[in-house]
């Protein structure tokens, strides 16, 4: 080989070695330090830089995007002396880089202490059911605490959160009993303001029904008292308007007491004592008005006579004049009415003591010659 090309080479990777080591380039969001004969220099920014060969080397590579670190869960004491376990996640950004390499050895461990020992100093002031209602407290201050702390290691703190608090086994049974309680509780007043509810829609609906059928039967009392009202004056009026004699009144009081003993709950009835005046009314009626005929000889008396058992007083004889024009049909028929009248009360009579007297039933006929 050619004794000058061999220096030529050599010159040729010194020159590319010293190129290569004074050239540095920088990722976005990274920072360099850089010490010169391990001195700290300056601070590489993102991009390509030019430091001194062999004399500047690149002592930390840091990280300034903004960064999370979850510490493991650690015991504290609360004032009222249980233990709990609480476990934190950080929020960090590296500020300044220089600070960051050369004011704290290992800014995580640092930081990491650090809020341990303020979340003991933070929880030991609140009891157990402060610290698990206070997070947001709780984290505002440990917040303060390590943003002031770490401020002049280049760090800003920009969130603590309390990623879990573990009560022990022993509290949490006894949490979880108060909670169930408290869900009965609410459960049996809430079923209790239901029945409540449900008993006052009842009753006002009950007292509306009331109320509206008590409205009802008023106006059928009240519109059915004036359609009896309104018969009643019709009956007057057409009684009065026709002058109806007392012949045709007694014919109908006659005709409507048959009706009185038609319905089957009726074990009696009465027999009212104007009953022989009524026969004997329309007795009258039918001599009066019967005038056809060849006159048949007077009769000196007609004698109807009820039972002394069956009527309690005797009533009067009818009596003709010898010149009364009395055809025989008319006065065959009023001793037929007579008799019917006479029978029919001798019938009810005997049905009367008979449903009174049920083991010695009799019945007796009245006849009227």
């Amino acid at each position: 080989m050619d004794p000058v090309v061999i220096p030529i080479l050599v010159a040729a990777i010194v020159v590319v070695f010293v190129f290569a080591s004074a050239v540095r380039i920088v990722p976005q969001a990274r920072r360099y330090n850089i010490e010169r004969f391990g001195r700290y220099r300056r601070t590489l920014q993102p991009g390509l830089n030019l430091v001194v060969p062999v004399a500047d080397r690149v002592n930390t590579k840091l990280d300034v995007r903004e960064q999370v670190y979850s510490s493991d869960p650690r015991p504290v004491i609360t004032e009222d002396n249980l233990v709990v376990n609480i476990d934190t996640v950080l929020y960090y950004q590296i500020t300044d880089p220089r600070a960051a390499a050369y004011e704290v050895a290992d800014y995580l461990q640092a930081i990491d202490q650090l809020t341990v020992t303020t979340l003991r100093n933070v929880i030991g002031s609140m009891d157990l059911e402060e610290t698990l209602t206070s997070r947001e407290e709780i984290n505002s201050r440990l917040r303060a605490v390590l943003d002031d702390a770490t401020g002049k290691w280049g760090i800003r703190v920009n969130r603590v959160e309390i990623k879990a608090i573990d009560p022990p086994h022993t509290i949490k049974e006894a949490m979880e009993k108060q909670m169930r309680a408290e869900r009965d509780k609410r459960a049996a007043i809430l079923h209790a303001e239901g029945e409540r509810q449900a008993k006052i829609l009842t009753a006002e609906g009950t007292k509306q029904k009331d109320i509206l059928e008590a409205q009802g039967t008023q106006q059928a009392m009240i519109l059915r008292a004036d359609g009896e009202a309104k018969a009643v004056e019709l009956v007057f009026q057409a009684v009065h308007r026709n002058n109806a004699d007392p012949k045709v009144l007694a014919y109908k009081y006659l005709e409507t007491l048959p009706h009185l003993a038609s319905s089957d709950n009726n074990t009696f009835w009465v027999i009212p004592g104007e009953l022989t005046e009524a026969v004997r009314t329309v007795t009258r009626a039918f001599g009066d008005q019967s005038t056809a005929g060849p006159p048949q000889p007077a009769q000196s008396e007609t004698t109807v006579s009820a039972d002394a058992d069956d009527s309690p007083h005797e009533s009067p004889i009818p009596e003709l004049d010898a010149g009364s024009t009395v055809s025989l049909d008319a006065a065959t028929a009023a001793d037929e009415a007579e008799k019917q009248a006479a029978a029919a009360v001798s019938d009810a009579k005997a049905e009367a003591e008979a449903a009174m007297s049920p083991q010695t039933p009799h019945r007796e006929q009245t006849t009227g010659d």
